[in-house]
Formats: structure tokens, sequence, C-alpha cells
């Protein structure tokens, strides 16, 4: 049902700190700026941070997931180290590390099979859930499948076009949280479709636009936005 993550929002009270960090720290590229708006390209998906003046503001103490090239990340560990607290995590054959962006959100990144150069593309959203039920049910309905559950049942991985943690309340590695109403835009092919799919698991749904720039806006129970937009090749 999903094709692609077409962006993750962020929320940023200083749009001049938030692009001195992505920009100079992470060599990640500037797209645009525009009405207290950053669009930063992070390979087929966009940053989109923001000032928090109107809905949806982005997301708040998101943690996200970034890919590089797995044979990139010891020099990036090492160009880190000096002025981030840097923690690194295990995952089969693959390493994370993880630092905080200016406004608190816990960035990871993480050994990839990308091409870069840099940081190529995101992986990995964790969204803080009410009820671990109820959205899974949610994220079913549009394709994704569930993969894991934590220990404690306080967390439920499901994969698609990229990787859902749905946290309850908690602190995870490098004490990250699940974001709050963050903002999140996905590529279909039929967001017409793919809105009415989900009309009765979430709390608010709306159309804008007609034919081929119709898309599909919705809120969940946890006040998470959604973008359904159409796919570039639909």
């Amino acid at each position: 049902m999903l094709t692609g993550l077409a962006w993750l929002g962020l929320e940023a009270k200083s749009l001049a700190s938030a692009r001195k960090f992505y920009e100079d720290t992470l060599e990640m590229t500037v797209r645009s700026e525009r009405d207290g708006e950053l669009a930063i390209e992070a390979g087929k998906s966009d940053l989109r941070i923001r000032r928090p003046t109107a809905v949806p503001r982005g997301g708040l103490h998101t943690h996200y997931a970034l890919s590089i090239p797995a044979d990139t990340y010891d020099d990036w560990w090492d160009r880190l180290e000096a002025e981030y607290d840097l923690e690194e995590a295990q995952f089969g054959s693959t390493r994370s590390l993880y630092l905080y962006d200016p406004d608190g959100n816990c960035v990871e990144l993480g050994q990839s099979d990308v091409d870069g150069p840099g940081i190529d593309g995101i992986f990995e959203v964790v969204l803080e859930v009410e009820s671990l039920e109820r959205a899974e049910s949610l994220y079913a309905e549009l394709g994704f499948e569930t993969v894991d559950r934590g220990d404690r049942r306080t967390r439920v991985r499901m994969d698609g076009p990229i990787a859902l943690e749905l946290w309850e309340p908690h602190l995870g590695i490098a004490d990250a949280r699940g974001g709050v109403h963050v903002d999140l835009g996905f590529e279909t092919e039929d967001p017409k479709a793919t809105g009415e799919a989900i009309a009765d698991r979430v709390a608010r749904l709306e159309f804008r636009g007609e034919g081929d720039a119709e898309t599909a806006v919705a809120r969940d129970f946890d006040g998470h936005h959604l973008t359904f937009a159409p796919s570039e090749n639909s």
C-alpha cells in the first residue's frame, strides 16, 4: 500500500541551530528553506524541520535512524566523538551510534547497505503511543508487518517502507524517547484508497487536492500526523 517515506517532520526552536547541526555536523544538504521550514535531503526522503507556528508542528524528542554506508562507520565515530557523548549499539553484524541534535531528538547513524556518500536515507522512526494494540492495528492496515516485540511488552517493531518502532512511554538506548505529534509523509499509489482503508482507525481524516494531486491527511489517536501523497511513478 505504501511505497516509500517522503518526509519526517521535526520541530525546532531555532532553524539556524538546526541547520548548523544537520548541514555542518552531519554534512547533509539543505534542499530548501521557506516559511519557517528547512527541507533537508536524506536519501530519497526529506527531514522537514520547522518552527512550531502551525499544525502539524513536527515531532518532539523523536528518535529516528539515518543510513550510512557500513564502511564509513568508524570515520563518523572518530569525527563526532570529540564533540558529542556518543553511545553505541550492536545489532547482529551492524553497529549504530547515537547522538542528540540541538532540539533533543535522538539521532541514530546506522550501518546500512547504501551507496552514500554520507547519509543516504531514513530507515527507522520511533513513535510514542498510548496503546500498542491500537497503534499496531492501524499500521498493520497500512501494510506494516510486526517483526519483534520487546521483552517488557512496551514496544513493537514493524517493517514497511521504513521500520516503525511503537513505544509505550519508556527510555530506550541512549535514553531515547519515542516522538510525540510526529509528522510522517508517505508515498502511495492511491492516496484516496489508503485514507479510506484506515478511516475507522484514526481520529481525523481529510482529503486535499484533486486528481493526480489528491492527498489524504490523517491524525491518529496518539496525535501523530500521517500524510499519504501520490508516488512519483503512480
